[in-house]
This record gives C-alpha cells, structure tokens and sequence, in this order.
C-alpha cells in the first residue's frame, strides 16, 4: 500500500492496538510504535503506509471514506423493503467484529443438545462461510475505488457480500486454485490474527465448510465487484423457520447479560465490539446489558475507555 501523508503516530489508536494483539495472541508490552514498526508497516525508509490507519486508527471510514462496510437487511428475496442498515467504520478489525455480530443478529440458530456434551449451535448459514467471506472482501478490495465499499445484503433466502475489484487476469484465470492479495500488508495482518489461512484457501475452504454441512455450493460474481452469495438450505415450511427464529432470538436476550458477565470474567479487557461478535448481537443490544449489569451492582469499570477493564463484583 502506499505512503499516507497526513498520519501522525499520535494518531493511533490505543484500543485498536489492544485488539489487535487480543486477536493476534500478542503479549508485548512494547509501545505501539514500537509494535507497529516490527510488524513491518513501514517502507523501507521508515515511511507510514497506509495500512497503519485502516488497522489502527479511527481514521479508517472518515480520511479514507470508502474504507467501509456497509450491511443491509432487506425483506423478502428483493432489494426492495429494507427492515436494517448500518454502516461501520474505525479498524479493519472493529468493522469486521461488527459486521459479524450484525448479521448473526437476524440469523436463526438452532441449539442441539447431545448427552452431557457442550450445545451445538446450528445456524441458517454456516458462521464460519461468512466470516471467510466477510475476509476475503477485506483483505481483497480495493481501497483506493472512488465510490466504492464493502457491501453485505441479507435477504430470506441468502446473504451476499461484495467488495469493490473485480478479479485480476492473474486470478480469474485460475479462479479458486490460485489468488493474490491486492493489499498484502492488510492480508498479512489478518493473518496473524488468525483470520485467514494463505493465499489461494478462501474459496475453497468455503466450498468444502459448505458441502459438509449441507449447504448448496456458494454463487460467485466476478465483473467490477466480487461478489460471494451463500444461500440458505430450503425448508418446507418458512413460516415454521420463522417461529423458531422468533423464538430463538427470545431465548438469547434472556441470557445476554449472562453471556456478558462470562466474557468480562474471562477477559476484563474485552472491548464492546468483542462482546458484540461474541455474542451474536448488535452494540446497543450489548450497551443495555451492560449498564444493566453495572445498575446491579454486578460489575464495575476500572479506567477509561481506553486501556481501562472491567471487574466482577458478583459473578
């Protein structure tokens, strides 16, 4: 990528950093500088790139202001009634957390109990599909096409991501075999937060997530934008899908707080953007929770918002 002028080093953003080396299983102490310079995002010059404030600033969606996702859920199988719409923007890192968390939050999940083993959580789409292709669009877009972002669409039927750039000649002529990052500093990154695999795995990986779970074969289109559609398994009965993802969804909000005093528990420094993709819901969702645990008296926070934690008073 290339050189941002205007980016200062006190421009970073200290909770992007956290995050990053949370999901990177980063233990460093080191300055941020100091981290960010050995992760080797400078030029050869000692130069900032731009990968810096797409990954560590809040920068990323306002200076570069197509750097976005924007996620949409419509009605039926058209793109006529829109139900939801939200934008994000910040960190790679944080726009991916968040775009997660907002389409688990309209997909129905099954709870499949076997013996005294764990609950298996079936989705109406398999998450781990998703977030390849939710990746894929990150890392392969391109950044720098005017009026261009990140597009997530979920109909009834199937979600479609799509990334601006369409394939290189390179690529299409091997298209599923062979691939190659138009940002390599981003890909490598996500690397080492252990979102994706290599170079050339993604589309296969999800053809193999889906086939074993009984999904049809995901849909590419490649013109301009790439687009990745993923369809639902049909049913016999969509009003039957309907009550139970009622259901299911009523289920979850009586446990939220419950799964928030986990998370903290197990992690006092867990942003709100984590909780949210751990949880399968939105951030207001996960605020109410919040501040309902805290109007308890259940927990309290230590610090700011930045580099603060949390701290269980009754578990």
């Amino acid at each position: 990528m290339g050189v941002c002028p205007w980016f200062k080093w006190e421009d970073v953003s200290e909770e992007a950093v956290r995050d990053f080396k949370f999901q990177a299983g980063i233990r460093s102490d080191a300055p941020s500088q100091e981290l960010i310079t050995n992760l080797g995002l400078l030029t050869d010059k000692g130069e900032i790139t731009n990968a810096v404030p797409m990954l560590f600033s809040d920068a990323c969606g306002k200076r570069f202001i197509n750097a976005i996702i924007h996620c949409v859920r419509f009605k039926g199988t058209e793109n006529v009634h829109i139900i939801d719409s939200k934008t994000f923007e910040g960190p790679l890192l944080s726009q991916y957390n968040n775009a997660t968390a907002w389409i688990k939050q309209y997909l129905a999940v099954e709870y499949v109990m076997h013996g005294f083993d764990p609950r298996q959580e079936i989705w109406e789409l398999p998450l781990d599909a998703i977030k390849e292709a939710l990746t894929n669009a990150l890392c392969h877009r391109d950044y720098f096409d005017s009026g261009a972002k990140i597009m997530v669409q979920l109909y009834d039927d199937r979600l479609e991501i799509s990334n601006p750039g369409g394939l290189l000649p390179y690529v299409a002529a091997d298209f599923g075999h062979r691939s190659r990052s138009r940002n390599p500093l981003i890909f490598r990154m996500f690397t080492r937060m252990h979102l994706v695999e290599s170079v050339g795995t993604g589309i296969p990986r999800i053809a193999r997530i889906l086939s074993e779970d009984g999904f049809p074969p995901a849909e590419y289109k490649t013109e301009g934008f790439f687009t990745t559609i993923l369809r639902k398994k049909k049913t016999s009965s969509t009003e039957q899908a309907g009550e139970n993802k009622e259901k299911n969804q009523e289920k979850s909000k009586e446990k939220t707080e419950e799964k928030v005093l986990r998370l903290i528990t197990s992690n006092p420094r867990i942003t709100t953007a984590e909780l949210a993709a751990e949880c399968g819901l939105n951030d207001n969702t996960i605020y109410k929770a919040v501040r309902k645990l805290r109007e308890s008296g259940r927990i309290q926070r230590k610090g700011g918002d930045k580099g603060g934690e949390w701290i269980v008073l009754k578990p």
